[in-house]
């Protein structure tokens, strides 16, 4: 019985990993059609939500210098340098899972990404498990550029709003590279909540946070981009 056991889980565990490279490896090259954010958007669409046209797909040289340094600023600071996962971020929340307590912010750009890809809503520990593999898997298969081009064309910045191509045609009419820092910085505001934070309507905190982001991605320089590989 236990070798019974052992052989199956055996299968198991090379199953996942095989089904794991599947699905992301393929993505280094071709840009992903679907994704489950937005599929998850259109099959249980939340307030307000209103799908817009499908923009184009943009690599990341066609997308302004301050818009990636505006995401890592926001979102992800330690972002060329990492494997994927924030470990001390990723590890109390965790414990806040466990305990029931408030839910702090823990997921890296690639974190981001992954989720919006393949997983579903929640933060269980199975859910956070696989979203933590799928990272570090990512991270060896794809380069920092490539992960970022990915996120900023898949990330929503407003109801139905997916892609910085389309936030940028949307609310500017320009393309993504000819975003200012400002404008940037901007848009990468709304990206904790598109459906709160508006990018046309500011609230007092937005410019609170946009100013914050501004003095980031100050500090950082664009020197900074160039760290990413």
């Amino acid at each position: 019985m236990r070798k019974w056991i052992k052989k199956w889980l055996l299968r198991l565990i090379i199953g996942f990993i095989g089904l794991s490279i599947l699905i992301t490896l393929p993505l280094r090259w071709v840009n992903p059609v679907l994704w489950s954010w937005q599929l998850q958007r259109e099959f249980a669409p939340p307030k307000n939500y209103q799908p817009q046209p499908a923009a184009k797909w943009v690599t990341i040289d066609a997308i302004s210098p301050y818009m990636q340094l505006a995401v890592i600023a926001s979102e992800d600071q330690h972002f060329p340098n990492h494997h994927g996962i924030d470990f001390e971020s990723t590890t109390k929340a965790v414990e806040d899972i466990i305990t029931g307590e408030r839910r702090r912010g823990a997921s890296t750009i690639t974190q981001q990404t992954v989720k919006n890809l393949f997983l579903w809503p929640g933060e269980s520990l199975v859910r956070k498990g696989i979203e933590a593999w799928l990272s570090v898997l990512v991270e060896l298969e794809w380069n920092k550029p490539r992960i970022l081009e990915i996120y900023l064309n898949l990330a929503e910045f407003g109801p139905g709003i997916f892609g910085v191509q389309a936030a940028s045609q949307h609310f500017f009419g320009i393309n993504a590279n000819q975003l200012s820092a400002t404008q940037a910085a901007r848009l990468a505001a709304v990206l904790p909540n598109p459906y709160l934070f508006k990018v046309n309507q500011p609230t007092p905190y937005q410019w609170q946070r946009m100013s914050w982001i501004e003095t980031q991605m100050n500090q950082l320089g664009l020197g900074y981009l160039k760290e990413m590989k």
